[in-house]
């Protein structure tokens, strides 16, 4: 059995999944990039390369099931196995359930819960020969805290927790883990997007969740490809059927810093 771990990242073009695929390979292991955008793919598997990594591209669009089965294979059989599967790839469009359509609902569940789950399984499968293996699902924090527009992300995103506790429950005894990475506010372009075409509204974005998150300021890409590189290594060997939240603290906290610190005792003495 080879030392040398593969790893299967989806979304692997940009932000949170291509710092992942920097930060694995960093790490030793093998890297698959997953994702519809093969230039952006190539870049990345170009920079792994030249620090002396690993790293197979391989484009699709992960609402086809049959690109995503294939990829599993492509990597067994390019790479030799698959050790450890991150499922971070996502889509949405930001209508509120008024106006979405009944396809832009239905391709968000394919590529941000159906693939997951099928990926999962077939990753799996190859995982119980070696009994070990980690899966790894990126939600978000959304799915707990909404805001009454991209319905069909949020749903999934909040299925996609449940699922990673019933996954656990079936693969644990195979020596398989499995856990979810719940991400707040992260800077990339998906969380631009929510006022991407609103720049008075971004920059109330801006303001507003920075006064919510107690560090006071978005996470970089690296610090959610950080805790996932930890979540799979072998020092979160007893990790599973959990989330892992990294949100600065937005999720704990009441109430905007500033009011906060106006309100606690002391503050009018």
């Amino acid at each position: 059995m080879s030392e040398r771990r593969v790893a299967m990242i989806t979304g692997a073009s940009g932000g949170i999944g291509s710092s992942i695929a920097r930060e694995l390979a960093a790490r030793g292991h093998a890297v698959a990039l997953l994702g519809t955008n093969e230039n952006a793919l190539t870049r990345v598997a170009s920079e792994i390369r030249a620090a002396q990594g690993e790293a197979l591209v391989l484009v699709g669009d992960l609402a086809d099931l049959r690109y995503a089965e294939s990829a599993v294979q492509h990597t067994i059989e390019q790479l030799g196995q698959v050790d450890v599967l991150v499922n971070n790839a996502a889509w949405r469009e930001l209508m509120t359930m008024r106006e979405i359509t009944v396809e832009s609902w239905e391709r968000t569940l394919r590529v941000c819960l159906t693939a997951p789950a099928f990926l999962a399984r077939w990753c799996a499968a190859d995982m119980e020969h070696r009994a070990r293996g980690v899966v790894v699902n990126v939600t978000s924090i959304m799915a707990q805290q909404s805001a009454g527009f991209a319905p069909a992300y949020i749903a999934s995103k909040g299925a996609l927790e449940s699922l990673t506790h019933d996954l656990a429950a079936l693969y644990g005894p195979k020596g398989i883990r499995v856990v979810a990475v719940s991400p707040g506010a992260v800077d990339t372009r998906l969380t631009l997007d929510v006022a991407d075409s609103q720049p008075d509204a971004k920059r109330e974005l801006g303001i507003y969740s920075r006064s919510m998150i107690p560090l006071g300021r978005w996470a970089e890409p690296l610090e959610i490809a950080r805790a996932v590189a930890w979540l799979v290594s072998d020092e979160a060997s007893y990790i599973t059927g959990t989330t892992l939240v990294v949100d600065g603290g937005w999720m704990r906290h009441h109430l905007p810093t500033p009011l906060a610190e106006q309100l606690r005792p002391g503050q009018f003495q």
